[in-house]
């Protein structure tokens, strides 16, 4: 039995028991932040069941016309622990029947699995957001509360965030794993690997770069975007900010000090990146903690804070000749 044959062989059983552990971990969560909550609320979907703030999220459905959610309600709940764990079982299954062609079957079946979960998630969500109860006690003309598919939303006063659990991680991750099989058995590797034993290595550079969200900032849209923290909306571009958790959310600001306060509100929540608007450039942000900034009252930022931010101390040099203001640093202004 050669090394490569082996290569596959592990790979898939490890795909089958990532895609297995869906039937036990929570696949998706959406959550849900507000003033009036300052802990924030959370959904958590299984494969059989959901969890989390149910009960809380139902008493807000019931104020605005929605449903209430009960898992007995949706078919998914009884037929999904069942489909994950077949396909789970077929991977580590294929890992044993050496056929390069049943690995395309299941990269194929497993792929259709996937885009039709997805589509009929969203189709639960439109439903939920757009069939409202006309007696509802709060009544928005012309305002739907379909959350987003994945990543964030507004939704009157509360941000709606939608990502995967670690079980649609893992399901992700054994997705991945499979084509990884799919590309090595087609040889599609040695034409940029002359080496059997680079390719083995190029397993985890291949997981990590088919697997990882975006590391940088996203645009602040102008006149679009909310600020988190002044609930304000983003109309200045130059003294605008941004904060990415580790989780991957993402919080943008239309003032420097709206993010400082932010963070120092929300002390619970563990800051990935911080970008700053670069003063002279147009919707160019920079990463936060290597800006220089540069504080004067002549500056008229949107809420008073009065901070812009550079690249160069040389460049926050030359401005302040003319605004007499303080040049300091990332670590003085959060102080």
């Amino acid at each position: 039995m050669t090394k490569e044959s082996n290569l596959t062989k592990a790979i898939l059983v490890l795909a089958g028991l990532c895609i297995l552990s869906a039937v036990f971990l929570p696949i998706w969560r959406i959550e849900l932040d507000a003033p009036q909550y300052p802990e924030g609320l959370g959904l958590l979907i299984y494969a059989n069941r959901l969890a989390g703030d149910v009960d809380i999220i139902n008493g807000l459905n019931h104020y605005i016309g929605m449903k209430t959610l009960h898992a007995e309600e949706f078919i998914e709940f009884t037929v999904l622990p069942y489909i994950i764990g077949f396909f789970g079982l077929w991977t580590i299954l294929t890992a044993f029947l050496k056929s390069n062609r049943g690995v395309i079957i299941l990269l194929v079946c497993f792929g259709l699995f996937g885009a039709l979960a997805m589509y009929d998630f969203w189709r639960w969500e439109y439903e939920y957001g757009h069939n409202l109860d006309p007696t509802a006690a709060i009544i928005v003309p012309g305002m739907a509360y379909q959350p987003p598919l994945i990543g964030f939303k507004q939704l009157l006063n509360f941000g709606a965030y939608s990502i995967p659990d670690i079980g649609g991680w893992l399901m992700l991750l054994g997705g991945i794993l499979i084509f990884f099989v799919f590309i090595l058995q087609k040889g599609w590797l040695n034409r940029f690997f002359k080496n059997k034993t680079a390719i083995y290595f190029s397993l985890p550079f291949f997981i990590f770069s088919t697997s990882c969200t975006p590391d940088g900032p996203q645009a602040i849209n102008i006149h679009k975007d909310n600020c988190a923290h002044c609930k304000m909306t983003v109309a200045e571009e130059h003294f605008a900010a941004e904060l990415i958790t580790q989780k991957g959310r993402v919080y943008k600001f239309d003032d420097i000090s709206c993010l400082i306060a932010f963070r120092k509100d929300n002390m619970d929540k563990t800051v990935k990146h911080a970008y700053v608007h670069y003063f002279p450039g147009e919707n160019e942000l920079i990463p936060a903690e290597s800006a220089f900034y540069l504080k004067s009252a002549e500056l008229r930022s949107p809420m008073a804070g009065n901070i812009a931010a550079f690249k160069t101390e040389a460049e926050a040099q030359e401005y302040n000749s003319q605004l007499k203001g303080e040049i300091t640093d990332w670590n003085k202004i959060n102080q």
